[in-house]
């Protein structure tokens, strides 16, 4: 028993040393401005990353080619990246004022441009973590990228196999494939890679764009393009990332902005001085749960109001989401669209202005025209950002030379995290959020009780969360280690332990905040990172988030009203 406890350890133990190797080079690599990630400064976080073997990259150790992490890689990276051999990451440098036309990454909010056929340029605006985050994903896929090159290169002078060949006419091929030159650039395709015919036209649809439904092929052809240039003819790929970013990182520039523009729109609608309970959540919960039932009129006796939720959460519905909005900015809501760069739009909500008599949730009419409350949510922020955003949204307002300290009443934080005691869309109360890597940790009173939630037919966990540096860096050793551990966690995430460092400054150290700032935290499992089949890699939640989102928010809010 010691033998395999010490062994398990020692994996653990491995894992979190890589860790900590990633993070400490990445640091290393971003204040020296530019690396080659197959060369020899990259060596150290590809070994790491390799050692990891992280559960979203699957077969990331094997020969054979990881098809489900290379989606979930590709969906949070710029279209055409795979053709670039210079990646730039750049701060917010003005090039949304130029020709350049932004492409967005399906999965993850950034501006990226696309400079010439060589380069792609990632605009930076969420801190660190977006640094790690991306400089991961790129890590992972230029060691899928030399994989495919050794299947290919027959000898040093450049030569390739057959299949290669055939796939480089598929790919440079100027009209359309039809269903059977498609078929056959699979077979050549599925050879490189490793993998099964049947394996590769699973996953081909997922790939495919509508401007490009080849994507696959084209892809895993420049990648192998890219890596046999790098061979042959030395010419790598490097990352760089600009003087200016360099210089901004850390110090809250599109944080403050953000926040005092949330701030002038409070003074200008008088709201400044009422109670006020900060969310962050998405963008549709609380406002569905406010204005759905009253917008929509469903048949209280014959429809669940969650099924309700269901239809305005499918991507068909566009109308009936935009019925609801419409209804909320007629009655007390405040629309922020995002313009500092923080990727965090804002709702804000008048609560003397909403219908009450219409609602389907438990208010105290009294409690809210005495108090008269004002809703500020705003969308997830990303790892670090958690603290930089609150910490400037809680430092007092100044108007005029005159401070005006905010008066918050309570902030709730709710999102997606990882379980390792349960399944997708089961709830997790958190007691204390533990940093990894470290043994800080940051225990707090939640207001959000594990009775408060239960009865609903939905698994209700409770115990210590850990807020890991990004969770495309997660193994099945780590996490077990921390399940079993004195910590006793029981999921993890990337915010948590910044938004509480955040609340602690403004509540107990600065005093632009009451002390006893009441704080409730939820999250909904999004995947089970110790169940194979159950990671992140294996897609969405689809509609079975629903349920866990709304009954979190729900009770947020009859809290906050009564």
């Amino acid at each position: 028993m010691s033998r395999k406890k010490h062994h398990e350890r020692t994996r653990a133990q491995e894992s979190s040393n890589a860790i900590e190797r990633m993070y400490v080079t990445m640091r290393h690599l971003f204040n020296r401005g530019f690396y080659k990630p197959m060369g020899i400064s990259g060596e150290t976080l590809r070994n790491a990353l390799l050692l990891l073997r992280p559960e979203i990259y699957g077969s990331i150790g094997d020969e054979k080619a990881e098809l489900e992490g290379l989606i979930y890689v590709i969906d949070r990276l710029p279209q055409g990246i795979e053709e670039c051999t210079f990646i730039n990451l750049t701060s917010d440098e003005g090039y949304s004022e130029s020709h350049f036309k932004p492409i967005i990454p399906e999965k993850r909010r950034r501006n990226c441009y696309r400079i010439d056929n060589e380069q792609m340029n990632i605009e930076i605006t969420r801190g660190r973590s977006e640094i790690y985050d991306i400089l991961t994903h790129l890590t992972f896929l230029f060691i899928e990228s030399h994989k495919i090159s050794k299947r290919v290169l027959i000898d040093e002078q450049g030569s390739t196999t057959r299949d290669w060949i055939k796939l480089e006419k598929a790919v440079l091929s100027k009209k359309k494939l039809t269903q059977e030159e498609r078929e056959v650039a699979i077979t050549h395709t599925a050879n490189i890679l490793g993998r099964t015919f049947n394996e590769l036209s699973t996953v081909y649809k997922a790939f495919a764009k509508p401007s490009q439904p080849e994507r696959l092929l084209h892809i895993v052809y420049w990648l192998g393009k890219l890596a046999i240039e790098e061979l042959i003819n030395n010419n790598k790929r490097t990352i760089t990332f600009s003087p200016v970013l360099r210089e901004r990182i850390g110090h809250h520039i599109h944080g403050e902005i953000w926040a005092d523009e949330i701030k002038d729109t409070l003074f200008k609608n008088d709201l400044l001085e009422r109670p006020i309970h900060i969310i962050s959540a998405n963008m549709h919960s609380v406002m569905n749960t406010l204005y759905a039932f009253n917008a929509l009129k469903p048949n209280s006796h014959k429809q669940d109001i969650f099924t309700v939720y269901q239809s305005l959460s499918k991507n068909e519905n566009k109308l009936l989401r935009n019925k609801v909005t419409k209804e909320a900015l007629q009655k007390g809501m405040i629309y922020i669209e995002d313009t500092s760069g923080t990727n965090i739009d804002v709702q804000i909500f008048d609560t003397t202005k909403l219908d009450i008599s219409k609602m389907d949730i438990k208010i105290s009419q009294t409690s809210i025209k005495q108090n008269k409350p004002v809703i500020l949510v705003m969308d997830y922020a990303f790892g670090e950002q958690a603290y930089e955003t609150i910490d400037e949204l809680l430092k007092p307002y100044k108007q005029k030379g005159k401070k005006h300290h905010l008066n918050v009443e309570s902030i709730s934080i709710m999102g997606k995290a990882g379980i390792l005691e349960g399944d997708k869309g089961d709830i997790m109360i958190p007691s204390a959020h533990i940093f990894e890597g470290t043994a800080d940790n940051y225990p707090f009173e939640n207001e959000l009780k594990k009775e408060d939630l239960e009865g609903h037919g939905i698994n209700i966990c409770k115990g210590s969360m850990i807020t890991v540096l990004g969770t495309s860096l997660q193994n099945k050793d780590i996490l077990k280690f921390f399940y079993n551990s004195t910590w006793q966690v029981i999921g993890l995430e990337m915010e948590g332990a910044h938004y509480q460092k955040a609340i602690q400054a403004a509540s107990k150290v600065r005093g632009s905040i009451k002390p006893d700032v009441k704080v409730r935290y939820a999250y909904y499992a999004s995947d089970n990172p110790l169940k194979t089949g159950a990671t992140l890699a294996s897609g969405g939640l689809g509609t079975s988030g629903v349920k866990p989102t709304y009954l979190i928010t729900r009770t947020i809010l009859e809290q906050i009203f009564n």
